[in-house]
């Protein structure tokens, strides 16, 4: 049997070691490069035994699988930051007076009009209980059609598939 580190001839018994999750069969010299493989033994359940699992308060399933892509969600519409600047400029308020009233940081309601970060749920809804407006839409699998995922380039259209 050879080494599968420096590829010489092992006499006697390989080591076998784990160098970066890959298990080898090494002489004694490579052996100092990786760890050492233990002999697993079985452990029996009664020593391990599966933790019972508690009835919770989970609801019942019927025979009918739900699909998660069907539920409706909401989603942020596209042009949050206008909406949000509109709204503020309309009541008279700074970007300082609006950080206090939500007791955010002034920096990140101008990072929100800006367009620079989204914000995140417990900050949008803040900033629409303040300005009194909504930043989310209802969005349901009607509004997802093949024409609008089918613009543009693909990777089908630049490469050529050449066959030997």
């Amino acid at each position: 049997m050879q080494c599968e580190i420096c590829g010489t001839e092992i006499r006697g018994q390989a080591i076998e070691v784990t160098i970066d999750g890959s298990q080898l069969k090494v002489c004694s010299k490579c052996a100092q490069y990786g760890t050492a493989v233990k002999a697993r033994s079985p452990v029996s359940r009664k020593i391990s035994p599966v933790s019972p699992q508690t009835k919770r308060n989970v609801p019942k399933r019927t025979g009918q699988r739900r699909d998660p892509f069907a539920e409706l969600s909401d989603e942020l519409v596209d042009e949050y930051e206008k909406i949000i600047h509109e709204a503020r400029e309309k009541r008279g308020w700074t970007q300082e007076v609006l950080a206090t009233k939500i007791k955010e940081k002034a920096s990140l309601i101008k990072k929100i009009e800006r367009g620079e970060i989204v914000p995140e749920d417990s900050v949008r809804k803040k900033i629409e209980k303040a300005l009194n407006i909504q930043l989310t839409e209802r969005v349901g699998e009607s509004d997802w059609s093949a024409d609008r995922l089918n613009k543009g380039t693909t990777l089908g259209d630049i490469v050529t598939i050449k066959r030997k």
